[in-house]
């Protein structure tokens, strides 16, 4: 494969694993189901079975979804006049679409960031920019 296709920065592989793409090469998809992962990458053919994100994902979405609607939760609470039941039937369903809907993009995530730093099995690459150094003009 050509090193031109391979991310420039962590934060481009992150971002391609995040949007369900091959966080090498950015060309095929990341998952053949909702989060399972393909086995091998149908344009670059890197092997994803080393990836070992377990519950990490889960955590990455509770984390989030908690930050986001603690504020929400408490501005419910003092500017209307909710009951706790109506409070409940509100943010249960809001939490539980915000946590499902980032269950994905949070594995891509954790799996380009293992296949990033070459961990669980995983061939530390790099993309070699074959561009000259600019000349200062000094001598």
């Amino acid at each position: 494969m050509s090193h031109q296709l391979l991310p420039h920065s962590f934060l481009q592989a992150v971002q391609r694993g995040v949007l369900g793409r091959c966080p090498r090469c950015g060309e095929a998809k990341l998952f053949r189901k909702w989060l399972k992962s393909v086995d091998r990458c149908p344009a670059c053919s890197q092997n994803w079975t080393h990836h070992q994100a377990d519950d990490f994902p889960a955590y990455i979405a509770i984390f989030v979804t908690g930050h986001i609607l603690a504020p929400v939760i408490i501005l419910l609470s003092l500017d209307y006049s909710l009951s706790p039941l109506a409070m409940f039937a509100t943010i249960i369903p809001v939490a539980l679409a915000m946590m499902l809907g980032m269950l994905q993009p949070a594995k891509g995530a954790v799996i380009a960031a293992q296949w990033w730093h070459g961990l669980h099995g995983f061939t530390k690459e790099r993309r070699l920019d074959t561009a000259e150094p600019e000349s200062t003009g000094e001598t």
